[in-house]
């Protein structure tokens, strides 16, 4: 009897010490990335497989698609009466905002009708998560990152921070949710984005507007009316608490900031976001992916996390993996009346751009405050569906090869540069190539009026084929072989008579 109760207690110790092991194991798994850039940088790497997928779909949908009037930004413009942001918004004239006037026309004194308003009119009756995510496949994207909460702070998930949520508010559904458990039902990577740290000075703050009434200080932010008031350490502390809330609940693959987290008054929030989000990927058994824009500072020191522009593109090749973020929309993320969409062929040559120089694109879509997605948009997604159906091999699971590509058109970079862009001619030439290097692609912006490309870049006593041998060439989208000759000057392709298709061309050069 003594025996046994000797072995039981040695068994008892040996498995207490086990268990403390495996807790203790667990613990250090789970803090791998401490919060200091040290720590992050000697234990990050770009995961491999977001650099692969290419091309996503960005959706800007809240409560601001109500008046569907200039933009996303409508909230804030609304209580523009005079040009109190001049200062904050340069392209902003003397008098009111036209946001402000349409409300006040239309809707009524803000006092009495504020944005809040506006959250029961939000109902998303036709809302159907299936029918987005189909089309999005449809599309040809790889990944979907809704917007879980905007400037505005109404959350589009169950928030277990805030009462301004889509469960408890307007559609009575956790938005982001459903996106997420439907695209990963149906393969795609779902991520999610907070534009929330913008919200502690979004609004016009003035007595004449219910923005300084304290009973909705949690949704227009407890901001005083003081203009160059600092992000107080109480909001700083609820954005924290509020993204842990996102992260933990929603698990995001993929998790977008916008531009105020970089400005120096998020500063030691930037490392402790970074680790704790890393962290949770190891605890979850997969590899996130953190995007910033670094718009004001050097936010996250470069090789720690993913580079976002905004309406923008890079001139060069970067080694690092990189993405644009732009809306179909010409003038506006969010559906508005107004709507103007960017043509497919415009959206198409872009990512092309973008892939041939190690990038992504994040592309945006705006549905209507109901949950259909217009017409004109989805029409777009479409095209640019078949148009990666046939010609996929030359953007997916492809990387950068020597040079970008070569032609007359020259890009504009950095954040809101794509106004300043000139359409791509018949000379521009972008490259990608298979990762195990058997395939280069030779992707013709638009067709030339020639009957034939030569592409310099591939002349024999060109730096960057020299050692290169091409067996083959044919067109990608139908599979017909193609004649071609090589001398010092370039490699010369005859064409078909007739272009392929209304988008851009790739030529499959078997190497």
């Amino acid at each position: 009897m003594f025996k046994k109760l000797i072995l039981a207690l040695v068994a008892g110790a040996f498995l207490l010490v086990a268990c403390k092991g495996s807790v203790q194991k667990k613990e250090e798994t789970k803090k791998v990335f401490e919060p200091n850039w040290e720590s992050i940088k000697k234990n990050y790497k770009d995961p491999a497989w977001f650099n692969k997928q290419k091309f996503g779909i960005f959706i800007h949908w809240g409560a601001y698609s109500v008046p569907a009037f200039a933009s996303e930004w409508y909230p804030r413009n609304m209580y523009m009466d005079t040009a109190t942001f001049t200062a904050q918004l340069k392209h902003q004239k003397d008098g009111p905002h036209s946001a402000y006037t349409h409300h006040v026309k239309t809707y009524g004194d803000p006092k009495e009708f504020g944005y809040k308003d506006f959250i029961p009119m939000f109902k998303a009756e036709k809302f159907d998560p299936k029918e987005w995510i189909t089309l999005f496949k449809q599309a040809g994207a790889k990944y979907v990152v809704p917007v879980a909460d905007h400037h505005d702070g109404f959350a589009m998930y169950k928030s277990n921070t805030t009462r301004w949520n889509s469960v408890d508010m307007g559609p009575k559904r956790d938005v982001l949710g459903e996106l997420m458990k439907e695209g990963r039902a149906q393969g795609l990577i779902m991520g999610a984005s907070s534009h929330f740290a913008f919200n502690w000075s979004f609004y016009n703050k003035k007595d004449h507007f219910d923005t300084t009434d304290p009973a909705y200080a949690d949704l227009y932010s407890s901001k005083g009316k003081d203009l160059r008031e600092p992000v107080s350490e109480a909001f700083k502390a609820r954005w924290w608490e509020r993204t842990k809330d996102l992260i933990d609940n929603y698990q995001p693959d993929i998790l977008w900031f916008d531009f105020m987290l970089d400005t120096p008054e998020f500063r030691e929030y930037r490392p402790k976001l970074a680790a704790y989000y890393y962290n949770k990927g190891i605890e979850w058994n997969k590899e996130v992916v953190l995007q910033d824009k670094n718009f004001y500072e050097e936010a996250f020191p470069e090789g720690t996390v993913v580079y976002d522009l905004e309406r923008g593109k890079l001139a060069d090749i970067r080694k690092l993996p990189w993405q644009t973020d732009t809306s179909i929309g010409k003038n506006s993320w969010s559906h508005v009346s107004n709507w103007k969409s960017k043509t497919t062929n415009d959206l198409l040559d872009n990512l092309i751009d973008i892939v041939s120089k190690n990038g992504n694109l994040l592309l945006n879509v705006g549905p209507k405050a109901d949950g259909t997605i217009p017409d004109d948009q989805a029409k777009i997604l479409l095209q640019m569906g078949d148009w990666l159906a046939a010609n996929g091999d030359a953007i997916y699971n492809t990387t950068y090869w020597r040079t970008f590509g070569e032609g007359p058109t020259e890009v504009k970079k950095g954040h809101h540069s794509e106004g300043k862009n000139k359409d791509f001619t018949g000379q521009d030439i972008r490259f990608t190539q298979s990762e195990d290097g058997t395939k280069l692609y030779a992707i013709l912006m638009e067709w030339p009026t020639t009957g034939s490309v030569n592409i310099h870049s591939l002349g024999l006593d060109n730096e960057y084929s020299k050692d290169i041998t091409v067996s083959s060439i044919k067109m990608l989208s139908t599979g017909n072989t193609l004649q071609w000759k090589q001398n010092n000057d370039g490699l010369s392709v005859e064409l078909p008579k007739e272009k392929p298709g209304d988008y851009a061309y790739v030529l499959e050069l078997s190497l």
